[in-house]
């Protein structure tokens, strides 16, 4: 595999704040202990979002080139093999160095993981996050056993859908919870789908063993009010908000386990997992939900991502299937 031009595109940030621009620039010169790419795919993420704003802790020199995951095939390596599809993530990516958010990108040979052959590059680039976050909540940290009930917030995302179908598979009576009737449809069969306007210890059919909860704010504290005493809660989002308000004496008397989910600390534990569940993500047995946009319409992506619209992930499909 060769580049066919000395140029290609890439979407630069010029000024925090601001959507990145598509310009071209020089296709990098590949080097010693790193591989050269062609992007396929790459993901635009809450955490994406902080960084054009200027709101993450370090902050990149402008002009910079965004996009902290993706996926590609490979161009030029010391390492992995040409033409190869990899999933491009850490080591900096779109935080210190130039990231995915490029047809070409030079990244270290540590943060190119080869992909099994034959999988598909939108999943490759968005599938790890979101699989490996709902494994950890459904089985390490919440232990959902066989006729248990589990009540899962934010349903129809990219986590709360993977959170929904292990669940299910795990056993388990699914109740899924969605903030917008548009999004009502997107929450996986497995699931009995609900506003989460309307839930109530009535309408979900009596307390629920397991909340697993992927939005925060007044969500999870209402939601809080369905788990039985002795019950878990699994905590690991905020996009509905950051603060969490109890009453110390209500919150003992109720004796739910309030149980955070750090993916930080467990991404090595779940990735064995994850990538055993990888073959049935590509042949559909599990669906991973996700939204396509090119990237010139990146400012669609990023709206709808804003503003909550958005169901699933959302992929900047970069028009290029290794061929």
């Amino acid at each position: 595999m060769s580049t066919t031009s000395s140029t290609s595109r890439a979407l630069f940030l010029e000024e925090f704040g601001t959507l990145p621009k598509l310009g071209e620039r020089t296709v990098p010169e590949p080097r010693p202990g790193h591989t050269l790419v062609r992007v396929a795919a790459a993901t635009a993420a809450h955490l994406d979002l902080n960084i054009l704003d200027g709101q993450f802790g370090i902050l990149p020199e402008l002009p910079f080139i965004p996009g902290t995951q993706g996926s590609g095939y490979v161009v030029a390596s010391d390492t992995h093999p040409e033409g190869a599809l990899v999933r491009l993530r850490g080591e900096g990516i779109g935080l210190s160095r130039d990231g995915a958010w490029a047809e070409h990108v030079l990244v270290p040979d540590v943060a190119a993981e080869p992909m099994p052959e034959g999988t598909d590059p939108a999943l490759a680039c968005i599938y790890f996050s979101p699989v490996g976050t709902a494994w950890a909540s459904v089985h390490a940290i919440t232990q959902v056993r066989p006729g248990e009930r589990v009540l899962v917030t934010g349903a129809s995302g990219a986590v709360g859908a993977m959170a929904v179908q292990l669940a299910a598979r795990a056993g388990a009576e699914v109740i899924g919870a969605v903030g917008r009737p548009a999004k009502l449809p997107h929450v996986p069969g497995a699931a009995k789908a609900m506003l989460a306007s309307d839930l109530s210890e009535e309408a979900v059919g009596g307390k629920v063993d397991v909340l697993i909860d992927t939005v925060g704010g007044r969500i999870l504290r209402n939601a809080l009010t369905l788990v039985r005493p002795r019950g878990r809660a699994a905590v690991l989002g905020y996009t509905a908000g950051r603060e969490l308000t109890l009453d110390l004496a209500d919150f003992f008397l109720a004796d739910v386990s309030l149980l955070p989910v750090n993916m930080i600390n467990r991404s090595a534990e779940v990735a064995p997992q994850v990538l055993r569940l990888l073959p049935e993500l590509s042949s559909g047995a599990l669906t991973l939900p996700y939204e396509s946009y090119g990237m010139d319409a990146l400012g669609e992506a990023v709206e709808r991502l804003r503003t909550g619209a958005v169901v699933g992930k959302i992929v900047l499909d970069l028009g290029y299937t290794g061929t």
